[in-house]
């Protein structure tokens, strides 16, 4: 079946998404010092990038074309419900937008943006009071807006994969792992001894499962 409208060359689709998750991602992070800006603006770069393959040019599909014409010759892989790899490499025949890897995609960039924002709430009034941010999400982890960033990216992954994105992700996740070793020794030189004691009881990126229980009761 031939489609109405064009798969990609869709510029203007790119630029609205990208500005709209950048957008939607700024009203929940709201960075302020050089360090947020430098990460946000690494997160909005992965967001450029995946919607320009989605909607613009399928640079991945191009690369791996000869190999995915021989190995799965029965999809038209310049379609755009095709570029959903995922479903597309595991045999899922429905809609792609209905596929597993897809619906589980919202779960991780949902949760991340919720993550997202709940943090920054605590950590501004913290601010405020020049005190530790050590409730809500900063009760589990050390690090909830970091840990919200690498979700949303990993959600992006599972929609729709492409060869740079894939490259990008762990270099992201290396930057947000600095970043995070900075705040901490900021942090240990402004709070000292109170710091160290939070730092020895809360995890960095991913939470004991009893605050997972604690949480949700």
């Amino acid at each position: 079946m031939t489609e109405a409208v064009p798969a990609y060359g869709l510029w203007l689709l790119v630029v609205l998404n990208s500005a709209i998750f950048i957008l939607f991602a700024f009203s929940f992070f709201k960075p302020q010092t050089t360090r947020d800006w430098r990460s946000f603006g690494a997160f909005s770069a992965f967001l450029v990038a995946l919607f320009a393959e989605m909607y613009g040019f399928p640079l991945t599909i191009y690369l791996l074309s000869g190999w995915l014409q021989s190995a799965y010759p029965g999809i038209d892989w310049l379609s755009h419900d095709a570029g959903h790899l995922l479903e597309m490499l595991f045999g899922w025949e429905a809609n792609p937008h209905f596929g597993p890897f897809h619906l589980l995609s919202f779960v991780f960039i949902g949760g991340g943006f919720v993550l997202i924002s709940a943090a920054w709430k605590i950590l501004y009034a913290a601010q405020q009071r020049g005190t530790l941010a050590t409730t809500g999400p900063y009760a589990a982890l050390r690090h909830p807006q970091y840990a919200g960033f690498v979700l949303v990216l990993f959600g992006f992954l599972l929609q729709w994969p492409t060869l740079l994105t894939l490259a990008m992700f762990p270099v992201l996740v290396v930057m947000y792992l600095r970043l995070a070793r900075a705040e901490e020794r900021e942090a240990l030189a402004e709070f000292g001894a109170a710091y160290r004691d939070y730092a020895a009881r809360v995890p960095a990126f991913v939470p004991h499962l009893s605050a997972i229980r604690g949480t949700r009761a």
